[in-house]
C-alpha cells in the first residue's frame, strides 16, 4: 500500500475514489486492518446500503403520520459501522439518537426504533436482550456521563483489565459536536480521565449542530481537546469505513487493557436535516453539502469492493435485501398499536404504590366518561 502525500493528523485508509491510499497518521492503525476478512468487508457494504434505505423508508413514515420524529443518519453510515465492528460481544454501547445502524450490528430489530419515536414504548428496548445496546438519549450528551459511570462501574467489578480479550469489557459512547459543547460531554471526560476508564469517547463531527456551524462551537479541531483531559485524541475520515474500525478497534483494545480512554472525532457530515423538525435548506450552504455529498461513504466503499473484484451480482443482492427490508419495515411499522394504557402505571415504583393506584382508577373513570356519549 502506498502511502500519500496526505501528512494531516486525519486517519485515512481510502481516497474519495475508493482506493487505498493511506495518510501518515493512519500508520499505526493499518495492522488492526488485517483482522478482516472478505465477508466482514461485504458485511460493512451491506449493512451500511440496507440501513440507508430503512432511513428513508423511516423518514417517509414520519411525513405520513406514522412517527412522531425521525432523526435521519444519512451521510454517517462509514463512521457507525466501521466503529460497531470494532467493538466485541461484551462490551457495552451507550448511543445518542441517530446510531441505527449501529443498533442491527448488535442485535436490535430497528423497528424497535420506530415504535420508541412513535411513542409507544417506555425507552425502547432491554439492552441486555439486544448487545449491550443501550437506550436512546434524546437530552444531549447525557449518555456521555451514563457511559463513564457504567466503565466505571466496570473497574469495580474486575470485569475490564484482566489481560483476557476475549471477556475484558469496555463502553463505547456516541455523540455529536453539538453535544461536545455541553457541561455533561466535558464532565464526563474530566471523570474517565480521573479514574482511567476503559472507555472510548467516538465523536461524530457531523459539522452541524442543527443550525450551528462547528466553526462556530470550536476554534481547534474536537480531537485536540481530549489532550486538555489527559487522554489520547484521534482525528478520523468518518467517510472511510475502513478507516474508522481500525482507529477505534485499536483505542478499544487499549481501554480492555487499562491504558485509559480514548476520544475519537470522526469527521463526517449530515447530509440530511437534524431531525425530520428542522429545515436545512435556511442556513446550509448548498455548495458544501454537494462538496460532502461527493464524499459518499457508500459510494467510496463500492468503488474498493469492486476494485478487489467483488461481482456485481453482490452489489444488486444488497440493493434487492435493501428494499426487501424496507418493505418489511413499513409494513410492521403500519402494525404497531398503542399499549395499553395502564402500563404508564406499572413501573413506577416497584410494590403498589396508594398514589399510583388513585391516578390509575381516576383515569379509568374519566375515560369510561365517554363510553355511549356523543362523540
Amino acid at each position: 500500500m502506498a502511502a500519500s502525500e496526505n501528512d494531516s493528523p486525519l486517519v485515512q485508509v481510502l481516497s474519495t475514489s475508493g482506493l487505498v491510499e493511506p495518510s501518515e497518521a493512519a500508520a499505526e492503525f493499518m495492522p488492526y486492518l488485517d483482522r478482516l476478512t472478505e465477508d466482514d468487508l461485504r458485511r460493512f457494504y451491506r449493512d451500511m446500503v440496507v440501513v440507508r434505505r430503512f432511513d428513508k423508508e423511516a423518514a417517509n413514515l414520519q411525513r405520513q403520520g406514522q412517527l412522531a420524529l425521525w432523526v435521519p443518519s444519512h451521510g454517517q453510515e462509514a463512521a457507525q459501522v466501521g466503529s460497531a465492528y470494532a467493538t466485541r460481544p461484551q462490551d457495552h454501547v451507550f448511543p445518542s439518537y441517530r446510531e441505527h445502524v449501529v443498533g442491527m450490528i448488535r442485535g436490535l430489530d430497528l423497528v424497535d426504533i420506530l415504535r420508541m419515536l412513535r411513542g409507544v414504548t417506555l425507552g425502547g428496548w432491554n439492552p441486555e436482550e439486544h448487545g449491550n445496546f443501550h437506550l436512546y438519549t434524546l437530552v444531549l450528551a447525557s449518555q456521555t456521563l451514563h457511559a463513564t459511570g457504567y466503565a466505571m462501574g466496570m473497574q469495580l467489578d474486575g470485569t475490564t483489565a484482566t489481560g483476557n480479550p476475549e471477556t475484558d469489557e469496555a463502553v463505547i459512547v456516541y455523540y455529536g459536536d453539538g453535544a461536545s459543547s455541553q457541561g455533561d460531554a466535558n464532565e464526563a471526560l474530566v471523570f474517565a480521565a480521573s479514574y482511567q476508564t476503559p472507555q472510548v469517547f467516538f465523536l461524530q463531527n457531523n459539522h452541524w449542530a442543527i443550525s450551528v456551524p462547528v466553526t462556530r462551537q470550536s476554534r481547534t479541531p474536537l480531537y485536540l481537546r481530549a489532550g486538555g483531559f489527559g487522554m489520547p485524541g484521534t482525528q478520523v475520515d468518518g467517510n472511510d469505513v475502513l478507516a474508522s474500525y481500525a482507529v477505534t478497534a485499536k483505542h478499544l483494545d487499549d481501554a480492555r487493557a487499562g491504558k485509559g480512554p480514548a476520544l475519537i472525532e470522526a469527521m463526517t457530515y449530515r447530509v440530511g436535516a437534524h431531525t425530520t423538525a428542522d429545515d436545512p435548506t435556511k442556513y446550509r450552504d448548498p455548495e458544501e453539502l454537494a462538496a460532502w455529498v461527493a464524499k459518499d461513504p457508500i459510494v467510496r466503499f463500492r468503488a474498493y469492493l469492486q476494485g478487489l473484484g467483488v461481482e456485481q451480482d453482490f452489489l444488486d443482492a444488497v440493493d434487492e435485501e435493501a428494499e426487501d427490508h424496507a418493505a418489511d419495515v413499513r409494513r410492521r411499522a403500519l402494525e404497531i398499536r398503542s399499549p395499553e394504557r395502564s402500563v404508564i402505571f406499572d413501573n413506577v415504583y416497584a410494590e403498589p404504590h396508594p398514589l399510583i393506584q388513585e391516578q390509575k382508577a381516576w383515569l379509568d373513570r374519566y375515560e369510561a366518561s365517554f363510553e355511549g356519549g356523543d362523540a
